[in-house]
């Protein structure tokens, strides 16, 4: 079995260096050169923990391999996965597949011997058979099926996600081209990890329906903690209450301010754009969207009113920029509206994101970017954890304290104990829970410290 798989952004990196680790003959495939040599270096373009050490494993091993030579490497495959970007258009919310087709008319040409063609990235129902058929205009008298095969990948977590997934999904109506993929997820199967087998279009709507569900549930408890914080309630149980039930789940439960990344933004939208084209309504889905929209810069508000409501000239400390942790990725993330909508007010902005620095400067202009928490921290009239980094659950809250000029710290992920960050000074404003404001300055208070009138990190 020998596997190809063009793309190798998110999906298609971690995908072919898993498939190798499985002991599949793997060839990436990507247009750009540059990308595949740095790879091949170890130096990946996205950040994932251990994608590298899987790359470069399997490179050595001689399992998997990247070329840029398109023809010559679908023409020996059994198995090619279209594994590109299907981005929203601005327009109007759509899936713009124009890689997705771009990719079928290079493959068609160069096919020999039965192919199967499958695509992993997201795409609206009805993709597969649009593909097939453009493909077949180009190859009338070749042998290949085009099936569905969506990826489940968590950023963060992508290689155990797609190592022991909860499922695999594989959609074709050729018992050929199931046969194929079946020999592909052997290893798999042996393991027990249950693979549903269905047509094209259930597999293609079952994706876009698993993140639109997602995305709603993180919008349901966004609200539920806006209700939590007006009566007194706390969230945090709520969440667990509720999730203990085995019909909810605890996953996606967690409040915080609105979900981001390469997913559920473009999915949503894509979701109810595709069903609008079927004249079906999502409303639920489409609430869940301008639920979220909201909640991005009702979080900026937040901020400008722990702030004792005005912001102008005062310094923000903003921990964590990504749109979740453990990874790079900005994409739709909250600090894209939230930072702007801050510096509109007049704010000026320090961060700092163990990932993301880089890239934030070009996103953002305006912030300062620093090496660590305590750095952005000094002189900061105010803190916000906007980022759930492990590393932001467990810092020194006297010492950050003492860093700062101000004493609001907001926690957006409701990251820390209400009273442990009280006793260190702070007055503390999280999601869905009680603010808890401090009545004196923590022991060992900002007078004698030096670490802060040094300026030192």
């Amino acid at each position: 079995m020998r596997i190809a798989i063009v793309g190798t952004g998110y999906v298609g990196l971690v995908s072919s260096a898993c498939f190798s680790e499985l002991g599949i003959e793997t060839v990436g495939i990507d247009k750009d050169s540059a990308k595949l040599r740095s790879i091949g270096e170890g130096k990946m373009p996205i950040y994932e923990e251990g994608l590298e050490e899987l790359v470069l494993r399997n490179v050595a091993r001689g399992r998997l391999r990247f070329t840029d030579g398109l023809p010559a490497a679908v023409s020996r495959a059994d198995v090619i996965f279209i594994a590109v970007g299907t981005p929203a258009r601005d327009s109007d919310g759509r899936a713009d597949l124009s890689a997705v087709f771009a990719v079928a008319r290079a493959i068609a040409p160069h096919l020999t011997g039965y192919t199967v063609i499958a695509t992993k990235s997201t795409v609206p129902v009805g993709t597969g058979r649009a593909v097939e058929r453009e493909m077949r205009e180009l190859s009338p008298d070749g042998d290949f099926d085009v099936a569905s095969n969506p990826e489940f990948l968590r950023e963060g977590a992508a290689i155990a996600d797609f190592m022991n997934p909860d499922r695999i999904l594989l959609g074709t109506n050729s018992k050929r081209a199931m046969r194929a993929l079946a020999a592909v997820y052997r290893p798999m199967r042996e393991r027990g990890i249950p693979i549903i087998e269905t047509d094209r279009e259930t597999a293609e709507i079952s994706k876009y329906a698993a993140n639109s569900f997602l995305a709603t549930k993180i919008a349901f408890i966004n609200e539920v903690a806006d209700l939590c914080e007006r009566v007194g309630g706390n969230v945090a149980q709520v969440a667990e209450a509720i999730g203990l039930d085995r019909r909810i789940g605890s996953s996606y439960l967690q409040a915080g301010p609105g979900f981001g990344g390469s997913c559920f933004p473009k999915d949503t939208r894509a979701f109810v754009a595709t069903a609008d084209e079927y004249g079906i309504e999502q409303n639920v889905v489409s609430m869940a969207i301008v639920a979220n929209d909201r909640r991005k810069q009702r979080m900026a508000n937040r901020i400008v009113e722990a702030n004792g409501g005005n912001v102008r000239g005062k310094t923000i400390a903003i921990l964590g920029l990504t749109f979740k942790a453990n990874t790079d990725d900005m994409r739709d993330a909250a600090s894209l509206v939230i930072v702007p909508a801050l510096q509109a007010f007049g704010a000026h902005i320090r961060s700092y994101d163990p990932a993301a620095n880089g890239q934030a400067v070009v996103l953002l202009p305006g912030i300062e970017c620093c090496e660590s928490a305590y750095d952005a921290a000094h002189d900061a009239d105010s803190a916000v954890i906007l980022t759930e980094w492990p590393e932001f659950g467990r810092l020194d809250l006297v010492r950050l304290y003492q860093r700062m000029k101000g004493r609001a710290l907001i926690d957006l992920r409701n990251m820390y104990d209400p009273e442990a960050v009280q006793r260190a000074g702070f007055d503390y404003i999280s999601i869905g829970r009680k603010p808890a404001f401090a009545d004196s300055p923590a022991e060992g208070s900002r007078g004698g410290n030096t670490e802060r009138r040094a300026g030192s990190a």
